[in-house]
């Protein structure tokens, strides 16, 4: 405001002190121009300069910047540019300065004519957010053409008899420039005959009449040569001169007269050439050649000329080129119709265009986000779009719409302009790309459609962290394995694109510091490797985990876990313990002098650091000092006697074993063990215990191949019995009665038997529990109901009395006797007699019941489970194993 002020004072001070000077005529239409650019109304996302035509390249319009509220600094970086709308790029920016500058020469008279108003429409875009301004240039006109009459030479052939003040209309010269810069007044040179006026035409167009002033005598001058000036009302005046020859002719009374001075006409643009127009007609009364007449058109510019002609005779108006309705919707022509005596008059025809629906409505994309981000909010402009159709009324009425079910919507603020903005969430894992098709169609009949496809990329961001194919992983390492040996390869994936799905792997900061510093792990590809020696003496497993980043900003990560076992190797020599090797002394055993065949004498102990089979120990003899007196036992490492002693043995024995462990590449190490034979020692009976399994375990190879025989026989037995109950599909049972039997309450063990036949044998409410007595060495069992708890409890102590006196007879057998036929299996009641150890129960048909280590003791009564499932149609058997 305050510059404005000092303008305003600036500008009327000029005024009123008349400092016309030859400075401020130079700078006067500049004043004006920026006056009035000041003055110019600045709405809402548009700016509005006046401007004079053929102004110099590179001038400044206006400071767009400024203007608009911008900064100037982020013009370049928001690519700021200026776009046309339907016309030529004239301007352009200056995103150093943010002025606008003229591009291309600007000319009035050929952008606009004779239009009252020239505007020029253009667009600032600005792009991160895209966002547009209107910018609209008023294209003022200067004084830049003179006047000019359609020939340079016009010529008149009048009679002597011409009656005084008789008109004659003249062909008016035209000046490109608009208002007050087109012609204003006419000039004529000297003469007695003739005067200059000035006539009006219906639409107010003056033009100029030559007036018979002095009555014109052929014998006197047969010629008058005048020169007409046409003078514009620019500052300076233009001019522009043309010559009239006027001959004297003999009379010719009559002039051609048209039937009314205004003819209106219409045509369709895009006509036919040859359409006829109008048809115009005039009448002279004289006869022979003075009533012959011909049309043609007083001016006719360049660009009509090749449209609309006219025939001189029968003065028909037709179409002799493309005439558009955009380009012109109406023509105002001068006809004039001459007879043979050059007598002439004038009309006016003004032709309207009728425009039709011939332009498909135009989509341009003025600018466009080639990328956009999928966390973009809704609202945010990725296009902007400039539709128009150059017709007129409902067919230049044009509406747009865009694919369905997508993303996007169009937003209009400007007229003819959509910006096209996002309207939901965005997705690149879902959708990474669009191909929006943008409809524009106008009301015209028929209407015409036309369209455009804008590509739309949906860009990654890093809204995705890493995923692990397995969130822990398990990996074995033998130890002693060199540094760098491969361990096991993690995997993690990521959706994203990109830099974002670009995965780094590495240790967790979570993990232990020693621990990881176990192993290293290949950043690009997960593979993990070892970064130490591992000892399964020291450590057997360790747990690390593995951290997989991305490589987006700020980046995303996910952890897994990996498992780390030490495998053992057989890397660890036997150890003895005793007896003691040291060098120099050997720690001597005593061993009686009558001491029998199978005698302790003495015992190897040897450990090993390794665990499994690598542990196991064996031992042998390698070196005696007599041979056949001594064996040493190949797992326990004991050293007996295999003969009594006689007269000829030496006192003093030195026996050397050789420990062997169990690896596939064994170690061993040696025992030097040195016995004395000692006389009036006394022979222990304890260490004569095992006499018998050491001799036992001679023939251990024996019984292992009669009892795979047996094992073998069983179940050639079991599976024909199979075969057999499965052709009878019927089952014999022995329910035998429990009720004498004690049982144990519920709460000792859980209810987990009851009727798994699924026959109705057992009420529902009959679960089974097991139970135990105590008080007794020998164990009893059975499988009751809940509900007889207290009952059972009673009848427990007498029970066990009875039991073993009616048992006393039939001991180390098993009763299973079968009850009723039954189309299903029911439960089965197995009553154990023995008088053994313990006996392992295995209950086979795939059923796979075991109790092992179960203690059966004379008495003994069980249910088979309901929690495992029956054979179908199949046998129970059920096999008991002497262990």
């Amino acid at each position: 405001y305050f510059i404005l002020f000092y303008f305003i004072l600036f500008y009327f001070n000029l005024h009123r002190l008349n400092l016309y000077s030859v400075k401020w005529h130079c700078c006067s239409w500049w004043l004006h121009f920026s006056f009035l650019s000041l003055l110019s109304a600045v709405s809402f996302g548009e700016v509005r300069y006046v401007l004079p035509e053929e102004m110099q390249r590179s001038s400044v319009i206006g400071n767009v910047a400024r203007d608009l509220g911008l900064e100037v600094k982020e013009l370049d970086a928001r690519r700021a540019r200026v776009v046309a709308e339907g016309t030529s790029q004239l301007c352009e920016l200056d995103t150093a300065s943010g002025n606008l500058l003229i591009s291309q020469r600007i000319d009035r008279e050929e952008l606009c004519a004779q239009a009252t108003a020239c505007i020029l429409q253009y667009q600032l875009l600005l792009e991160q957010p895209l966002r547009a301004f209107s910018i609209v240039l008023d294209i003022t006109d200067i004084n830049d053409n003179s006047p000019v009459f359609p020939t340079g030479e016009i010529k008149l052939d009048l009679v002597e008899s011409t009656v005084l003040g008789r008109r004659f209309p003249l062909e008016s010269a035209h000046d490109p420039d608009f208002g007050t810069n087109s012609v204003r007044e006419y000039t004529l040179s000297q003469n007695d005959n003739f005067a200059l006026e000035m006539g009006n035409q219906m639409n107010g167009n003056a033009y100029p009449e030559l007036v018979l002033k002095k009555a014109l005598d052929r014998e006197a001058q047969v010629e008058h040569v005048l020169k007409i000036n046409g003078i514009d009302g620019g500052n300076p005046a233009r001019s522009g001169t043309a010559s009239i020859l006027i001959r004297v002719l003999d009379a010719n009374d009559n002039v051609p007269v048209f039937s009314q001075r205004v003819f209106k006409a219409s045509v369709p643009e895009n006509s036919a050439i040859g359409t006829v127009i109008t048809t115009l007609q005039a009448t002279d009364l004289d006869e022979g050649v003075y009533g012959e007449i011909t049309y043609f058109f007083s001016h006719l510019s360049d660009k009509l000329g090749g449209v609309i002609e006219i025939d001189p005779l029968s003065g028909e108006v037709r179409v002799s080129g493309v005439i558009d309705y955009e380009e012109a919707s109406s023509h105002d022509l001068d006809v004039q119709a001459k007879d043979g005596g050059g007598q002439a008059s004038h009309c006016k025809l003004i032709i309207d265009v009728i425009d039709v629906n011939d332009n498909k409505p135009v989509i341009e994309i003025k600018s466009a986000s080639s990328n956009v981000a999928e966390d973009s909010k809704p609202g945010t402009m990725v296009a902007l779009i400039n539709i128009y159709d150059m017709d007129t009324g409902s067919s230049g009425r044009v509406t747009c719409t865009i694919s369905k079910n997508v993303p996007f919507k169009l937003v209009s603020e400007v007229k003819n302009y959509y910006m096209l903005v996002t309207d939901g969430i965005l997705d690149r894992e879902v959708q990474p790309e669009y191909n929006l098709t943008v409809t524009a169609t106008d009301a015209g009949s028929p209407p015409l459609t036309s369209v455009k496809v804008i590509p739309i990329v949906i860009s990654d961001i890093n809204d995705n962290p890493p995923t692990f194919m397995q969130s822990e992983y398990n990996a074995n390492i033998l130890e002693n394995q060199p540094v760098g040996t491969f361990v096991i390869k993690v995997k993690a994936e990521d959706v994203d694109d990109g830099s974002n799905a670009k995965i780094q792997y590495q240790i967790s900061k979570d993990t232990n510091s020693e621990v990881s510093s176990f192993l290293s792990i290949n950043s690009d590809t997960g593979e993990v490797f070892t970064s130490r020696l591992f000892d399964y003496e020291q450590s057997v497993y360790f747990q690390i985990k593995v951290t997989a980043r991305d490589g987006g900003g700020p980046s995303l990560s996910t952890t897994c876990i990996i498992n780390v076992f030490i495998k053992d190797q057989n890397d660890n020599a036997p150890v003895v313990l005793y007896p003691v090797q040291s060098s120099g002394y050997i720690a001597e055993d005593m061993v009686p002098a009558e001491a029998p065949r199978g005698y302790l004498v003495t015992k190897v102990v040897a450990v090993d650091a390794d665990s499994g089979h690598n542990a196991w120990l064996s031992y042998r003899i390698i070196k005696a000092t007599r041979p056949n007196v001594f064996m040493v036992d190949l797992h326990t490492g004991e050293i007996r006697t295999t003969r009594t002693f006689i007269e000829d043995d030496e006192p003093k024995h030195t026996i050397v074993v050789l420990v062997t462990d169990n690896g596939l590449e064994s170690l061993s190490a040696t025992a030097t063990v040195s016995i004395m034979l000692g006389d009036g020692l006394p022979v222990l009976s304890e260490l004569l215990e095992f006499a018998d399994e050491s001799q036992e375990s001679d023939n251990l190879t024996l019984y292992l191949i009669i009892a795979l025989s047996t094992v073998s026989s069983m179940f050639i037995l079991l599976i024909s019995g199979v075969f057999y109950f499965k052709l009878c599909r019927r089952g014999y049972v022995y329910r035998s009665t429990t009720a004498s039997l004690p049982v144990f309450p519920t709460t000792y063990c859980p209810s987990s038997f009851a009727d798994f036949s699924r026959c109705g044998t057992l009420l529902n409410d009959e679960r089974y529990d097991s139970f135990m007595t105590t008080g007794s060495w020998r164990g009893d069992f059975r499988f009751a109901s809940n509900t007889d708890t207290d009952t059972l409890k009673k009848r427990s102590a007498a029970y066990q009395k009875n039991t073993l006196r009616r048992l006393s007879a039939d001991r180390a057998t098993l009763k299973v006797r079968a009850g009723a036929p039954h189309p299903c299996y029911p439960s089965i009641a197995c009553n154990v007699i023995m008088t053994d150890t313990f006996y392992e129960l295995i209950w086979l048909c795939d059923l796979q019941v075991s109790l092992k280590n179960t203690f059966l003791y004379p008495g003994s009564s069980f249910l088979l489970p309901s929690s495992s499932p029956p054979c179908s149609a199949q046998p129970i058997i059920l096999a008991i194993f002497v262990t």
